[in-house]
This record gives C-alpha cells, structure tokens and sequence, in this order.
C-alpha cells in the first residue's frame, strides 16, 4: 500500500514538472505597438510587465485586427456621442443609493483570494466566486430577463458577462478586468489585486446594482442594452477582452462604447484627489463624451493622462473598431506602486475615491445608455 502511495505521488510529481516545463517552453507572440510583434515565453512576458511595458498576446487573435477593418468597411459610418449629458435628473436620483460598505465588503472578499492569476486554480475559483456574486446581485434588485453569463476560455478562468436588455441591439459596456498577478510568481505567489484591478471590478459591480433600481433600466426601457464586462486574462496581455470582442466582430454586434475601469482606489498621499481621464489609444470623441459626464457627476477634479498602448483592456474593444474609453484613478505616473505584487492590499483603497469612479459609471452607462444614436 505505501509503495503504490508512493508511485503515485511520484507519478503525479513527474506530470507536474512536465506541465510545468512545457509552460515554460511555450512561445507566444505579442504586439507592443502596431505592427511591432516579437515572440517570448511567459517569463519573458512577465519580464516586460516588470519593465512597465503593456502587450497584446495575439498568439490566438491575430485575426482580430482584420475582422475590424472589414467591419469598418461595411458600416463606415462614425459613432457620434450627444452634445451634453440629457438623464441628470434620473442619474442624480441614483447616485445616493450607491454604497461604500458594500463595495468595501465584496473587495475584502475578492482580495482574499491568494491571487487570481488566469491559469492558476484561484483564478478559477474566484471567477467562480464573482460570477455567483454577480447573479446574486441581479436576483437582489428584482429585475427580470437581466442575465450574467460566463465566457469561458481555454485556461481556465472565465470571463463573466452581465447584459441589461434594451429596446435594441445597440450595446454599451462598462468593462473592468478580474484577475490579479504577482510577478515573481504568478502560480501561487500572493496578489490579492484589491487595487489592480479589485477596485474596478467591485465599482462597475455596484453600478450595475445601483442602475437596476431605475425602473426604466430594469424593465427594458433604455433604447439600448447594456453589459457589464469582468475579462479574465488582461494581465496576460488582454486575452479575456480580446476573445470577447473578437467574438463581437465577427458577430456583427453594435457596440455605441466601452468604458474601462482598471484601477479606481488609490489617491497618492500629498497629491490631490483627482480622476485620470486617458487621452492615448482611445476614441477621442466618446472620452470627450465622458469628460461631460464627469463633469456632471463626479465631484474631484480631473486629468489628462496617458497609459501607453495596450494599458487595459479598452484596447481590445478600440482594436476591434468599437469606440473605447478609459478612466484610472489619478495622473499614471501617480497609481499604485505596488501593484502585482503582495502588497496591493486593501490598505491601499480609499473607498471615497472608489464611489467617485462608480458614480461615473452609472452616469456614463444611463447617458449612454438613453442617447440616440
């Protein structure tokens, strides 16, 4: 009996370092700006990161970029965003109803998770864990016919997909990314991602929560749909985001804008408090949309800032020819330090600043959500 234990445990030992080897010598290739690919391992990629370089892995996407242009080709036609905002009255009588603890509770939970790595099990089951969160949350306003789906992906962690029906196809997405990554060792290394990007992801989260009480939202109402994006993979160079706008595209979906949130908590200390609004690789006409919304509904100041190419996953929907957006939580060169590793902790958050960011998501998504386009 103990000699088959251990055979067994050898067995399983050797299959392991197998694996293990076989990631190690598996290429992939990314693009670090366009038409500047280079081939690496994942070490190499992870060596980048370290380096404050941003990537698309299109190792399994390099299509995405043809399917935009023919779509293009078919509906040439720019998205044009309103002149001002028009839902004040409705957004204004939201934005109190948005919650600070229950931000601050689902993160703790979210964080605890000793990371959320994509190909790691804790990416599994913490994407599991924030897809039944999200149902939960749904069921909780009493909205009928919204649903929260998973978009599954060959690593293993999902991505999750909530959608609010409108009168039409046309869509909107608020989009965050859900996995976290500690770079000296992605597998099992501890990153709880509270900031990067736990802040994002529990801020769209609440908006979500918080627009399903408007009546008009929840019954089918908007004239368009709304989605609710959490992508897998966007530390691995967009993957989750990709693959779901690469499905969009070939699908012919309609998407009017897509606003990322990636890191929403942080306010450097000796700095004012302000917003970051990203003025490189987007849609300049719906960011200049979201400057009005700010302007109507958040209450810090605001800043131009730039992220580099492929900085979070607003890149995959702006690649796939769909406008994009991204607002992050201060100047760039003022976030985080310490993310992608241990110590993006909770400590880091200030739950102020998060409701700042979620009160320009429920502005963003009900304006956009009720223009007509």
């Amino acid at each position: 009996m103990v000699r088959s234990l251990l055979i067994a445990a050898l067995a399983a030992s050797t299959t392991a370092l197998s694996i293990a080897r076989k990631e190690a010598q598996q290429l992939y290739t990314i693009e670090l700006a366009p038409g500047e690919t280079r081939v690496v391992t994942e070490a190499e990629k992870f060596a980048l990161k370290a380096e404050g370089k941003n990537f698309f892995d299109i190792t399994d996407y390099q299509e995405l970029s043809d399917i935009a242009a023919f779509r293009v080709q078919a509906e040439p036609a720019a998205v044009t965003f309103p002149a001002a905002v028009a839902q004040t009255a409705a957004v204004n009588a939201l934005l109190p109803s948005l919650n600070k603890t229950l931000m601050k509770t689902n993160l703790e939970t979210f964080s605890n998770f000793q990371n959320r790595y994509y190909k790691s099990s804790y990416g599994k089951e913490s994407s599991a864990w924030l897809g039944n969160l999200v149902n939960q949350t749904i069921a909780s306003t009493g909205a009928k016919g919204v649903t929260a789906k998973f978009f599954p992906h060959t690593w293993g962690q999902s991505s999750i997909i909530a959608t609010i029906p409108g009168k039409s196809a046309k869509t909107i997405v608020l989009g965050a990314h859900q996995d976290s990554i500690n770079q000296a060792n992605p597998m099992n290394g501890r990153a709880p991602g509270a900031d990067d990007d736990g802040s994002g992801s529990v801020t769209i989260l609440e908006a979500m929560r918080v627009l399903l009480s408007d009546p008009k939202v929840a019954s089918g109402q908007a004239p368009q749909t709304i989605e609710f994006h959490w992508y897998s993979a966007e530390e691995g160079g967009l993957l989750g985001s990709q693959a779901i706008f690469q499905s969009y595209a070939k699908a012919g979906r309609d998407v009017k804008a897509m606003l990322q949130q990636d890191m929403t908590g942080y306010v450097k200390p000796g700095k004012t408090e302000q917003m970051g609004i990203i003025t490189d690789n987007v849609d300049v006409p719906l960011t200049n949309f979201i400057r009005k919304v700010i302007k109507a509904y958040v209450t810090i100041p605001v800043v131009d800032t730039e992220c580099g190419y492929a900085c979070s996953d607003h890149a995959s929907a702006t690649k796939a020819g769909y406008p994009g957006a991204m607002v992050f939580e201060s100047a760039f060169e003022d976030h985080l330090a310490s993310i992608h590793t241990a110590q993006d902790t909770m400590a880091n958050v200030n739950f102020d600043h998060v409701l700042q960011h979620a009160r320009l998501s429920v502005g963003s998504a009900y304006e956009l959500g009720f223009a007509s386009f």
